[in-house]
């Protein structure tokens, strides 16, 4: 099979796409940025764990080491792959972040590329050693100039992301943060063209000032020439999509060929292919379909497939065996803080200056500390033009790693979350007595939940109430370039939708929250608690384990929350006209009863509650408690709400609601296990009651300590009390 390059690369590629894949995965549920295992993936298939524990398994799947053939296959692979990775991050720097924070954004962007680049000038200086960095003194500024660029970057996707997930987007820090990094990424690649650029040129040794003089004029044509002709064209082009209404297989060709022609000018004028692609992405249109539908194009071929290669190929080329030795190690170290203390205190004084406290000032210099992908590709570009030698590469991969998993720990522990939910709590406090919350997970649910919790709250003029509505996101498939900011916005527009419209044609006031979650059941949770939240409303969706609609998700928002929950299955639901109560006696019946008085005096509609007893027993007291229950639900002096209480003798409960539900819009009704109704997370039988009833139906558990407001309802004069004799 050696002899079989191709084979060969077969194997490689589907091992390296497979184990990239799953340590995404794995660090992904640790809370950390999927890249980070995707680096770490790269790391161990190459000679510093793979080759190292297993020699002869990693010849035969490398044959000839980082100098086979296949290789260097790999490596022109991944830096085509690098390439559109690249045009992606342009596509996703949008200039107009800089508008709302421009000074603060920019004053502290140039403090934290100022202070490390200078920091990490003095390192280099301080560390020089020919065995150390394999070049002669005379030659240390090339190299110190590049190793003050590599630790003076921030990885603006991966932070935004971070942000996302913790939901900080929206937040003064957030924002400002995001509009940092954005300037920090441009100023990086900027930085790095100009440093590719004078290596370059003291390379040609005599001809050095010709060849600078011929890379500067050549720069200035090219970013001209992008500004002036390239970018009116893609606007053009993106006026063709619109008209074509798709993005046609032409409109992609033409795309190709501007990124691999942007590529090749900046590497032929001196500045590298790398700075070609991310200029072209940056001057596309922002914020259209346009651009949502040539990511798509783009991302999962690139993402899932030549990334990795990359990853593989920077962990092929990573030694850590050459730091073996003490020397080494505290050389590592020293690296690593001067990194963070560069990106930190430059950011964290540069943030005060601008009227940042403490701890946002900390937070915003904890995020411009990572520094995630972005470095590994300067890296490479420094270890192929040789201005660093493989130790100190492997020194500076341990860095981006290290400061790349330190962000989320970090944050968390200066920017907590309870911080986010102290400032929902004061929110909360401060609105209407009864409040709901509508988690929306599919957005045709939402316009029936806000026309069922309308009859609940009321009108809105009372201003006695206030509805929530909540939309909980999965983490993003691939964060590697996404910052999810887009992304995060479509996503809200598209699953509340339906709710916002139905909730403006009730005049209906709508508070929407939509972000990132791992867990939703406490996620749930947690903003009903921020919220002051006193019922949950949400829609049944079937687990993916049992048939019980009372599982999965559903069970552990019923289980845990902790306020009342109440779930609607949606039978064609669109008025409460006829409401039937099922009693038995339970605090969620009682429940049951206080939320269709509620919907009685909003809408007057019509309520019944139907008490079942068993036959040929003495049941005179237990109907009379229910009926003393019913009273003091519905009875108020001064106010009048249509009730009607039967008491139904049968040996089945559930047959009897069923029988009845026919003649009723809605029927409310306790979680028990008389009714059949008792939450499992994997239940393997159908609740008859919700399997049968032809009618909606909503589902109600109290919480232990869950209080409702009192209900001023009145009593129908004519309340009728029927007793029906359904004996066999």
């Amino acid at each position: 099979m050696h002899g079989n390059v191709l084979l060969t690369l077969f194997l490689q590629i589907g091992l390296i796409v497979a184990l990239s894949r799953t340590a995404g995965w794995v660090f992904a549920r640790f809370h950390q940025p999927q890249v980070m295992g995707e680096m770490i993936a790269g790391i161990l298939l190459g000679p510093s764990l793979l080759g190292w524990l297993f020699p002869n398994v990693w010849l035969a799947i490398f044959p000839g080491g980082i100098g086979g053939e296949s290789v260097k296959y790999l490596n022109i692979l991944s830096q085509v792959g690098v390439v559109f990775f690249l045009f992606l991050v342009g596509l996703e720097l949008d200039p107009t972040l800089l508008r709302r924070h421009g000074k603060a954004a920019i004053g502290i962007g140039i403090s934290s590329i100022i202070v490390p680049l200078a920091l990490g000038m003095g390192l280099t200086v301080c560390l020089y050693r020919p065995q150390l960095f394999n070049i002669e003194a005379s030659r240390l500024f090339p190299t110190a100039l590049f190793m003050g660029a590599a630790m003076s970057v921030t990885a603006f996707p991966v932070l935004a992301r971070i942000l996302t997930e913790r939901n900080l987007q929206k937040t003064p820090l957030g924002t400002v943060a995001i509009a940092c990094a954005a300037f920090n990424d441009v100023a990086a690649w900027c930085m790095l063209a100009f440093v590719v650029a004078v290596v370059r040129v003291q390379k040609r040794g005599g001809s050095g000032m010709m060849g600078a003089t011929w890379t500067a004029i050549g720069t200035a044509v090219y970013v001209m020439s992008m500004f002036f002709f390239v970018k009116p064209m893609l606007r053009r082009l993106e006026v063709i999509y619109d008209r074509q209404g798709k993005l046609s297989q032409n409109i992609v060709s033409i795309i190709f060929l501007l990124i691999l022609a942007s590529a090749y000018v900046t590497e032929a004028i001196g500045i590298h292919a790398l700075f070609g692609a991310f200029l072209i992405g940056a001057i596309m249109p922002k914020g259209t379909q346009f651009i949502r539908h040539l990511t798509e194009k783009l991302e999962d071929y690139t993402i899932v497939f030549l990334l990795p290669i990359f990853f593989a190929f920077t962990g092929l080329r990573t030694q850590l065996g050459l730091l073996g030795n003490s020397a080494m190690l505290a050389d590592t170290l020293l690296i690593i803080f001067v990194a963070c203390l560069g990106k930190f205190g430059g950011s964290v004084i540069a943030a005060r200056a601008f009227g940042k406290n403490w701890r946002e000032a900390s937070a915003l210099g904890i995020l411009m500390n990572t520094r995630g992908l972005m470095e590994l590709v300067i890296l490479n570009v420094g270890r192929d033009l040789a201005v660093i030698s493989d130790k100190v590469f492997a020194m500076m991969v341990i860095m981006a790693l290290v400061t790349t998993a330190m962000t989320t720990p970090l944050l968390n522990w200066v920017y907590p979350r309870r911080l986010l939910t102290a400032e929902r709590e004061r929110k909360g406090n401060a609105k209407g007595s009864f409040s709901i919350l509508i988690p929306v997970a599919l957005p045709k649910s939402g316009g029936p939940l806000v026309q069922l919790a309308d009859t609940i709250i009321g009108p809105a003029t009372e201003g006695k109430g206030k509805l929530v509505a909540l939309h909980l996101r999965s983490p993003a498939d691939h964060p590697t370039f996404r910052s999810g900011l887009d992304e995060a916005a479509e996503s809200f527009d598209e699953s509340l939708a339906p709710l916002l419209a139905q909730a403006r044609a009730r005049s209906l006031p709508v508070e929407p929250l939509s972000f990132i979650s791992r867990d939703v059941a406490a996620d749930i949770n947690n903003v009903a608690k921020a919220q002051g939240i006193n019922l949950v409303l949400m829609g049944f969706h079937k687990p993916i384990l049992g048939r019980t609609i009372l599982g999965g998700t559903v069970h552990r928002v019923l289980t845990g929350c902790e306020t009342d929950v109440a779930i609607f299955v949606n039978r064609g639901f669109r008025q409460a006209r006829r409401i039937l109560v099922p009693y038995l006696g339970s605090e969620h019946d009682r429940l049951a009863m206080t939320l269709a008085a509620r919907m009685a005096r909003n809408t007057d509609a019509q309520v019944t509650v139907l008490h079942v007893v068993a036959p040929l027993r003495s049941d005179e007291g237990r109907s009379i408690d229910a009926r003393g229950n019913v009273d003091r639900v519905f009875q108020e002096p001064g106010q009048q709400a249509p009730v009607t209480f039967r008491v139904v003798e049968d040996p089945s409960p559930v047959g009897v609601v069923l029988h009845q539900a026919q003649q009723f819009d809605l029927i409310i009704i306790g979680v028990a296990e008389e009714w059949g109704l008792e939450s499992h997370l994997f239940g393997w039988r159908a609740e008859r009651i919700a399997r049968d009833c032809p009618s909606s139906l909503l589902i109600v558990r109290k919480h232990a300590s869950g209080k409702l407001p009192p209900v001023t309802l009145r009593t129908q004069t004519q309340g009728e009390t029927a007793i029906d004799q359904n004996r066999p």
